[in-house]
C-alpha cells in the first residue's frame, strides 16, 4: 500500500482528515508544512514508497501552488490532493496530476478522490 503525505499546518483539520484516509489507507504520514514535506520526499525510500500527497489551499512559508510546483519538480509523477475553500484559486491547480477538492467535503468523496488519483499513479508507474 503506497503512504499518503498529509501536509496540513491545522492540527485539527489534519487530525479529522487522517482519521477519515485511515479507514481505507493504512500508511498515512502527516506533515505540518510544504518546507518538512520537502524534506520528506528527498529521501529516496520515502519518496519511493509515496503514492498521493494530499495539502491544504492556505499553507504559511511556502504556499500551496508553489510547494506542488516544487513537488513536480522533485517528484513529476506523485499525484496532489489539494483541499480548500477558494474556489477561484483552485483554477492554478488545472493538470493532469493535481486534483482540487472543494471544503467541506464528505468523508466518501476525499477517500474517492485519494483512491482514483493512487489508482491513477499505479497505472502511470506500471
Amino acid at each position: 500500500m503506497p503512504t499518503i503525505l498529509l501536509v496540513d499546518n491545522d492540527s485539527f483539520q489534519a487530525s479529522v482528515c487522517k482519521s477519515i484516509l485511515e479507514q481505507r489507507f493504512s500508511n498515512v504520514q502527516r506533515v505540518g508544512d510544504a518546507a518538512e514535506a520537502l524534506c520528506l520526499v528527498e529521501q529516496p525510500r520515502f519518496a519511493g514508497r509515496l503514492g498521493l500527497v494530499i495539502t491544504d489551499l492556505n499553507m504559511p512559508g511556502i504556499g500551496s501552488p508553489a510547494f506542488v510546483a516544487e513537488l513536480h519538480v522533485r517528484l513529476p509523477r506523485v499525484p496532489v490532493l489539494v483541499l480548500g475553500s477558494d474556489a477561484e484559486l483552485a483554477a492554478g491547480y488545472d493538470a493532469r496530476w493535481v486534483r482540487f477538492l472543494p471544503r467541506p467535503f464528505a468523508s466518501e468523496e476525499i477517500l474517492s478522490a485519494a483512491s482514483e488519483l493512487i489508482a491513477l499513479h499505479a497505472w502511470e508507474m506500471a
